[in-house]
């Protein structure tokens, strides 16, 4: 099997081998997730979802937010109204508003301070000056997301920022991905690059075809539960991507 190992790409920081065997192309694009892959993941997320929905009389345990990590973050709230719910379907939508927004103002207050993955910014420096585009995908809003852009001062690294907002269904599906290649003009999907912390990152990035599909140990997912899930390869965190790229560049 050929794998960006053979072609020498791969850094002694790399944890898990190749499971795809991608068209060997040049990258152009590199598609990041946020939460937990350029900004850190302290655990934030799962516990204003849970607050939101119990300030709503609704029980969602921890395990159960775990399972949908990556998720569109509005498309999680509206599966729990509908799955833990006694009221009328009338009800349910508007419980559905007031349990997003209970979570959104929580997380635009979080993430008023929330640090970056440590060498994040860097790996982004070195990543556009190597010609390479930069987009990001998230199960955040487009709220959300912007707030902790503007904060960080990075909107100038990338081609596109693609949030849940951008599309009808969030992850697994691909079009997360697809719409940051059309923001970037991309159009061969053997030139990208889908990189998160997640098993639906890793799933979206499958689903889209993607030449590369990288899991990174920075957020939520641990080695072993990533590599069951289809990857070319494990890292550390984004810190190590410019180096593991640049064969491919």
């Amino acid at each position: 099997m050929k794998t960006l190992a053979a072609a020498g790409a791969l850094s002694p920081a790399v944890i898990a081998g190749s499971t795809r065997t991608p068209e060997v192309r040049p990258f152009r694009l590199v598609v990041l997730d946020v939460g937990g892959t350029i900004v850190q993941d302290r655990g934030d997320v799962p516990e204003a979802l849970r607050s939101a929905f119990a300030a709503h009389g609704i029980t969602v345990t921890p395990a159960e937010i775990n399972e949908v990590r990556g998720a569109s973050k509005r498309e999680v709230v509206k599966h729990f109204v509908q799955l833990r719910s006694p009221a009328p379907e009338a009800d349910q939508a508007k419980l559905i508003e007031a349990v997003y927004k209970n979570f959104k103002d929580q997380i635009i207050a979080v993430y008023s301070s929330v640090p970056p993955i440590a060498g994040a910014e860097e790996a982004f420096q070195k990543m556009r000056a190597s010609g390479l585009l930069l987009a990001t995908t998230t199960g955040f809003d487009r709220e959300i997301t912007d707030s902790i852009f503007n904060r960080l001062g990075w909107q100038k690294y990338f081609a596109a920022t693609i949030t849940s907002d951008d599309v009808t269904q969030g992850r697994p599906s691909p079009y997360m991905i697809f719409h940051a290649m059309e923001a970037a003009k991309v159009d061969g999907v053997a030139e990208v690059v889908a990189v998160g912390d997640t098993p639906l990152d890793l799933q979206a990035g499958a689903n889209a075809g993607v030449g590369g599909v990288i899991g990174v140990l920075s957020g939520v997912s641990n080695a072993e539960r990533l590599r069951h899930e289809k990857h070319t390869q494990i890292l550390p965190s984004v810190a190590d991507l410019p180096a593991l790229l640049r064969a491919r560049s």
